[in-house]
């Protein structure tokens, strides 16, 4: 599966750089404890920090909002916060990790949420699968933001290889599906 990974990321290198994400090794009990310990404070504000996250998404990477009809053509951050497809979205995102995040010792579990994620973005939604990975990149900057004293560099290397490693699995997913063949060029 790693080589599939580094062979996805070759594939899905933008601007055809050439970008090596091995899939990490698997994550320790101190790194599940620690992802385990700061989500427990980030899920309380579950709501606000999914929004949160979703808002900078949008602004920071445009092309993401193309997915959504109800608010691609909006701009403004404050009206997007106010998108009630934004907030039911930021909704499941939130649910999604909490699942992945409570499961870290069943990989049977995390493997079947992140197959049913994978197949109904790339089947039903068709979103190309690099989002996955500038979604990652945008949690990681929020968490580290709105809960820097909980999100420590320790905690955000954790929650950094946790996020690789659904990345690796969720390319794997599409490619599996005929991701390659079904997807046009987007040059």
């Amino acid at each position: 599966a790693a080589q599939l990974c580094s062979q996805m990321e070759r594939m899905q290198g933008e601007g055809g750089e050439v970008d090596h994400l091995e899939r990490p090794s698997p994550l320790t009990d101190k790194e599940k404890v620690m992802i385990q310990d700061s989500w427990a404070k980030v899920y309380q504000n579950c709501d606000d920090a999914g929004v949160a996250i979703l808002v900078r998404l949008f602004v920071n990477f445009p092309s993401s909002k193309q997915y959504f009809s109800q608010f691609k053509h909006i701009e403004e951050p404050e009206e997007l916060e106010r998108s009630a497809q934004l907030r039911k979205h930021a909704h499941r995102v939130m649910n999604a990790i909490n699942t992945l995040v409570e499961s870290l010792d069943n990989s049977d579990k995390v493997a079947s949420v992140l197959k049913v994620l994978g197949k109904a973005h790339a089947l039903r939604h068709k979103v190309e699968p690099v989002y996955f990975k500038i979604l990652s990149g945008v949690i990681l900057e929020v968490l580290g933001e709105a809960f820097s004293e909980v999100v420590t560099a320790e905690v955000a290397a954790a929650w950094t290889k946790l996020l690789a490693t659904v990345y690796c699995s969720i390319t794997a997913v599409y490619e599996e599906v005929g991701w390659t063949k079904l997807s046009t060029s987007t040059e």
